[in-house]
């Protein structure tokens, strides 16, 4: 089964497409928190710069890639964060993929995947009525 889902899967894993470029073509240049791999072309051909990809650990999901990574990925920055981190600033938070979907997604007082129950009304609300001239 697992040969199976590696050919048509491939939001689960990595194809076998990807896996045999990868052990073919590929340079392991790094890990990140989350187990993800990145890789490197070895030699790019001759007019084209070297591709860059990431086989994630579970569910291939984009949010996943840490800004750092994403950086690199993209080409915006030329060495990978294993070699020059992304300097954090005191205010930033740590990298969290996107939620939505899970059971870890934010939901909002009064919907219906927080019990749907609503606060009462509090009679400080007045509705706009426009001006009749």
């Amino acid at each position: 089964m697992h040969f199976i889902k590696k050919i048509f899967a491939w939001w689960t894993d990595a194809t076998l497409g990807t896996m045999f470029f990868t052990w073919r073509r590929g340079v392991l240049v790094g890990h990140d928190e989350q187990g993800n791999s990145y890789y490197e072309e070895k030699a790019a051909p001759k007019g084209r710069g070297k591709r860059r990809w990431v086989i994630f650990a579970g569910t291939v999901e984009a949010s996943r890639v840490s800004p750092d990574w994403h950086g690199w990925l993209h080409y915006t920055f030329d060495d990978p964060p294993t070699i020059a981190p992304l300097q954090r600033k005191s205010w930033e938070k740590e990298h969290r993929p996107n939620l939505t979907g899970t059971r870890f997604a934010w939901r909002p007082l009064g919907s219906l995947g927080e019990g749907g129950q609503r606060p009462h009304a509090t009679g400080d609300y007045e509705a706009w009525i426009p001006n009749d001239k």
